[in-house]
């Protein structure tokens, strides 16, 4: 469906990268999000659904969980906060990510779905692609590169996009960035908690901190944020892990080499 799309547009000439959305259309995501249900449905494997976009595809996805169906939703910054009309500006290549940005009313379904526990997670698929590279020239709807830096930038979004504006509340907050993950991927109670027997992994947050997000100030590479120029409330102030500090006031102090690979089960924790 993708080829076919993207070959579309180049044979009518409309291949430039604003024309980006078109070429990845929701009817696809849709049908992807079938295939992967079906699955579930047949075998009864768990299956996660990645960089979930649309409200259409939610649906699906709550129509499957509905059903019984271990099915669960990741979306992703961008679809949160910016939406397809991006594609109108002279930079619409920097706005480029799998799925593309969809409508405002896509963008309202994502926030109602975490809201009502129909999306589990909110993950970046951080991709530091400089701002040259997003802009070459040679790019064009089909071969545009795909993905934005949004590490650092992804809980003070949620935080005062959602919990701020209240869209989700303190708790979904933390769960949404941290404890659903872990119950999902096996991990939980020794990561996903704070509890006795847990991983010391605490990030010390501060709810007043007032910031201007500006992608040259940050710790990726890319140089720039789709988000420059946003103001926001909330920032980590320091954060341990295994209870060695690893960031205290936007200085890393973790070292290399001391991460520490972890076995997962095969079943959610709880």
């Amino acid at each position: 469906m993708l080829r076919r799309s993207g070959a579309k547009l180049m044979a009518e000439g409309r291949g430039a990268v604003a024309n980006f959305p078109e070429g990845r259309p929701v009817a696809a995501e849709v049908a992807a999000v079938d295939q992967a249900i079906g699955i579930a449905r047949q075998t009864g494997a768990r299956v996660y659904i990645v960089h979930l976009s649309s409200a259409a595809a939610l649906d699906r996805c709550r129509q499957a969980r509905a059903a019984g169906l271990p099915v669960y939703v990741e979306t992703r910054p961008l679809y949160l906060h910016l939406t397809s009309e991006r594609f109108a500006e002279p930079d619409a290549g920097k706005y480029v990510g799998a799925p593309p940005l969809r409508e405002a009313s896509d963008r309202e379904a994502l926030w109602a779905g975490l809201a009502a526990g129909d999306v589990d997670t909110v993950c970046s698929d951080h991709a530091p692609w400089t701002l040259e590279a997003k802009l070459d020239p040679a790019l064009n709807a089909v071969t545009a590169r795909q993905g934005v830096a949004d590490l650092e930038t992804l809980m003070p979004m949620l935080y005062s996009e959602g919990v701020l504006a209240g869209r989700i509340s303190l708790d979904q907050f933390v769960d949404l960035t941290s404890a659903n993950a872990a119950r999902i991927f096996g991990l939980y109670p020794r990561k996903g908690a704070i509890a006795v027997g847990s991983d010391a992994d605490i990030a010390l947050w501060d709810p007043g901190h007032h910031r201007t997000i500006d992608g040259t100030r940050m710790q990726s590479l890319s140089g720039y944020s789709v988000y420059d120029g946003w103001q926001v409330q909330g920032w980590p102030a320091f954060v341990l892990r295994r209870g060695h500090l690893v960031l205290a006031d936007g200085e890393l102090t973790a070292r290399p080499g001391t991460g520490e690979w972890l076995p997962r089960t095969t079943r959610p924790g709880r």
